[in-house]
């Protein structure tokens, strides 16, 4: 995993925002090989090792519903890039074709679905797309491309490293659906509420990464998985939020 010459950026990331961020990850070289070898290394040996999952988890969603076992959404990564995520399938076929947010008691989630979301089971078929390189176990998760097409600025920064499995902000906001109950405008919301809030932590990501502090944050995710109750700095990612708020209406 390396960065690109500042001038091989695409022309909405070569900006004054987005620079600081640019030239903190490139003193940091030696970290980013250790990352991507990690991120082989694991994903290669939890494949292996979850391979019989994937299997119970295949059949019981084809047994369950009408539709293909993963859900390929295309989602953005490192520089722009679009790919399509693996994940399990949790809804109906061609559920996506509404809001591409989740609420609480989504309507569209099958009942298997509902089970594998409850154990954070249909985000571990990533395992695919961090091998292939398109995503890294610890990074920004990736978003859908309407939503990449509402960030600020300083928000195009997160995509200088691949999209992630698991992050600061997927664990502080791990029952983020439940903040949209009742929401009539799902997408607006998240947009305007929501995904600055989760780019404080995801910002400040960038400017602490490190390999161990990557490590820490993957056994963040599976005590958060098992139960375990984490709190942000949430005065602070509000504020952020508000600054962004008046930012986009000048």
């Amino acid at each position: 995993m390396k960065i690109i010459k500042w001038e091989e950026l695409p022309d909405q990331m070569r900006t004054e925002e987005v620079r600081k961020y640019y030239d903190l990850l490139k003193k940091r070289s030696a970290a980013l090989f250790f990352k991507r070898a990690f991120d082989l290394v694991v994903s290669l040996f939890a494949l292996v090792l979850l391979s019989p999952v994937f299997l119970v988890l295949a059949i019981a969603i084809k047994i369950d519903s009408r539709g293909p076992v993963f859900y390929r959404q295309e989602r953005v990564t490192q520089y722009g890039k679009k790919f399509r995520i693996h994940k399990f399938r949790t809804m109906v076929q061609n559920a996506d074709k509404g809001s591409q947010v989740t609420v609480n008691n989504d309507s569209r989630v099958t009942r298997v679905g509902k089970l594998i979301r409850d154990c954070r089971l249909d985000e571990i078929a990533q395992l695919l797309d961090v091998i292939s390189g398109k995503l890294t176990l610890v990074g920004v998760r990736p978003e859908a491309t309407k939503f990449v097409e509402a960030y600020t600025p300083e928000m195009m920064a997160t995509l200088l490293l691949p999209a992630g499995v698991t992050s600061l902000a997927s664990i502080y906001y791990k029952d983020e659906a439940k903040l949209l109950d009742g929401v009539e405008d799902t997408d607006r919301v998240y947009i305007e509420k929501i995904l600055p809030a989760k780019m404080y932590y995801n910002l400040k990501g960038i400017e602490e990464f490190g390999f161990w502090k990557d490590i820490k944050i993957m056994f963040m995710t599976v005590f958060a998985v098992l139960g375990k109750e984490y709190k942000g700095d949430y005065e602070q990612a509000v504020l952020h939020n508000n600054n962004n708020g008046e930012e986009s209406d000048e």
